[in-house]
């Protein structure tokens, strides 16, 4: 539904940008991922790579978007053991995406809630947000969440303006003005998060005013492996 939009903001997580700008050329004609990782993936990190996604599909999680992860490291010249771990962090972000936005998100809304993930949102917030969002999907919440912060505004502020539309029934095209103001404040010299919180106390514009403090976001354990997301 949002596919370009999403493309736009997830700029932590580079392989997002390129599965999003292709999807839906990709639903018209998915190339075969075997041989695409065949032709660009040495043997050993091919059968490794392949592995992850095996196991990723037997769980549930989408698969294109590990493939897109392997591709890319293929094409910048990363090192084999850098695009497995790459691939395998990825992998646990979607499961992780997935625990808290429900079995039944589909690859858009996993994707934009890796994004979320990856920019410092934690688990519990994905899940509150689902709980209190009344539109179809959280996708293009979570999108926005990821831009706000690529922009300087602080996770914790960006999560709480984002909430604060949930909770006030906003529609998407209150959260693209929203985005599109904080953008237009911090152009004109506004510090990112004194913009954001304005912008969403004067209920981004026209859906009336937001009450309540910002939501504070629980800062949740160190990986247990200590590795850092690629």
């Amino acid at each position: 539904m949002h596919l370009r939009r999403l493309s736009r903001v997830v700029t932590l997580a580079a392989f997002l940008c390129g599965w999003l700008q292709s999807a839906s050329a990709q639903t018209e004609a998915l190339p075969d991922p075997a041989a695409s990782l065949r032709d660009r993936l040495d043997p050993p990190t091919r059968v490794a790579v392949q592995a992850v996604i095996d196991s990723a599909a037997a769980n549930g999680l989408p698969t294109w978007p590990l493939v897109s992860k392997a591709l890319e490291g293929s094409a910048k010249g990363a090192p084999a053991p850098r695009i497995l771990t790459a691939v395998r962090l990825l992998s646990a972000d979607l499961t992780i995406a997935r625990n808290a936005l429900g079995a039944d998100a589909d690859e858009e809304t996993l994707v934009a809630g890796v994004g979320a993930l990856r920019v410092g949102a934690p688990a519990p917030y994905l899940r509150e947000l689902r709980a209190t969002h009344r539109g179809p999907s959280i996708a293009w919440p979570l999108a926005v969440l990821a831009d706000l912060v690529s922009r300087g505004v602080p996770v914790d502020t960006a999560a709480g303006v984002i909430l604060s539309l949930a909770r006030a029934g906003a529609v998407d095209a209150a959260y693209t003005q929203l985005e599109e103001q904080v953008r237009q404040d911090v152009s004109a010299g506004v510090p990112p998060g004194t913009a954001a919180a304005a912008r969403a106390a004067a209920g981004g514009g026209r859906i009336g005013s937001i009450n309540g403090p910002v939501f504070a976001v629980p800062r949740g354990p160190a990986r247990p492996d200590g590795a850092r997301r690629p």
